[in-house]
């Protein structure tokens, strides 16, 4: 499943004031119903220097790649990775794993 890059700064403003959040050890997902599935990612300078957090950024969109089909519906992602000391393809995956089943079962509800 393909998925399409949110770019505008108002969709990112609209995300940040009205979407709810899940939680998961290495991510913090924010995300709203959408009728595409869309995704992005936020990071601050507090991760690093550019190559440390292009290297973040190139890790989660692959993890999100890869397990987006979990997902039961179309929606707006931002994820907001949480400074850690190293960074990991594996944590990264299994925290979106987890944050897109926690997620599925909060739209279930």
């Amino acid at each position: 499943m393909n998925y399409l890059k949110i770019k505008k700064n108002t969709d990112f403003q609209k995300l940040f004031k009205g979407g709810k959040r899940i939680f998961s050890p290495c991510i913090t997902l924010i995300y709203f119903p959408s009728n595409k599935l869309r995704f992005a990612i936020a990071l601050s300078k507090k991760h690093g220097k550019a190559v440390v957090r292009n290297r973040i950024k190139r890790l989660i969109r692959e993890s999100f790649r890869l397990n987006c089909n979990l997902l039961n519906k179309n929606y707006s992602i931002i994820a907001l990775p949480k400074v850690m000391e190293e960074y990991s393809f594996k944590n990264f995956e299994k925290s979106i794993q987890t944050a897109i089943k926690k997620l599925n079962q909060c739209e279930k509800k």
